[in-house]
């Protein structure tokens, strides 16, 4: 049975863990962090097999982190399922630190890939997902990418080299929450309508609301059900969401928050914990 709840309450938790360790670095990307968080809790506290005292376990599911600049994301994940200390995430970016800007494979516990340079996650999560293939693995391979990401080539390349080896225990999420850097997606350059892309390109095609649990959960299970092809999760989320003044902001993108507005995002999200409690 899936706990909705609890679900709700992490995703919380580590909203507020986002937004303070930006606050505390004084650099990061808060907007794309939060709009994925829904996603990245449902995966790693409901639907992926992985052990956190054990981070490089035989047969444990892969996720990465396409779009690694949303790194505190993933590093509040990680911590809160137990790979780490919490009090590493007061350190963000600073020197010397084991959390920095983009994912390490080498320094951070739970890491299954470096990260950062945008496009290149899905070939990667390619070649984890074909490897289970070639070698009779049973373990299945997330990866979460942005939309503004979509508008580098190599990704098509992928694409097509996913559907072209049949790897249906290959998950992609798009966070499709609409803006980048430079603003609005479809000002930058345009990429719907992305369901039809994908199914031409021989996917699954799921679309989502990304911050409903259930129906994310649902596609996962969908997912698993699907043979012979690579399933693409298109979630429909919001910019920095639960923060209102963060919400569908472009300048939010990679600018930390100050001492005042990270109190006054705390605030809020504790108030939405007070009411769905």
């Amino acid at each position: 049975m899936v706990n909705i709840p609890y679900l709700k309450s992490t995703a919380n938790a580590i909203r507020k863990d986002i937004v303070q360790m930006i606050c505390a670095s004084k650099s990061g990307h808060p907007g794309g962090s939060l709009s994925s968080a829904d996603i990245m809790t449902t995966l790693y506290f409901h639907e992926m097999n992985v052990d956190p005292k054990n981070p490089k376990m035989d047969g444990r599911d892969r996720f990465i982190l396409s779009k690694g600049h949303v790194a505190p994301l993933l590093y509040a994940a990680l911590a809160h399922k137990g790979y780490f200390d919490r009090e590493e995430l007061w350190k963000l970016r600073k020197f010397g630190a084991m959390l920095q800007g983009h994912p390490d494979l080498k320094r951070i516990p739970g890491v299954d890939i470096s990260s950062g340079s945008l496009g290149q996650g899905l070939s990667v999560a390619n070649g984890m997902a074909l490897s289970a293939k070639i070698y009779g693995e049973n373990y299945r391979t997330y990866v979460l990418m942005g939309d503004g990401e979509l508008q580098e080539g190599q990704v098509w390349e992928a694409a097509m080299t996913s559907a072209h080896y049949k790897l249906d225990n290959l998950v992609a999420f798009v966070d499709a929450n609409g803006l980048q850097i430079d603003g609005n997606v479809e000002d930058v350059m345009g990429i719907e309508p992305l369901d039809k892309k994908w199914e031409s390109f021989g996917w699954n095609v799921l679309k989502v609301d990304g911050h409903d649990f259930e129906q994310i959960i649902g596609a996962l299970d969908k997912a698993k059900e699907t043979k012979g092809k690579p399933t693409m999760i298109i979630a429909k989320t919001t910019k920095g969401k639960g923060i209102s003044f963060m919400e569908n902001v472009c300048e939010f993108h990679g600018v930390a928050p100050t001492e005042e507005e990270t109190q006054k995002a705390i605030a809020e999200l504790q108030l939405v914990e007070q009411i769905e409690s």
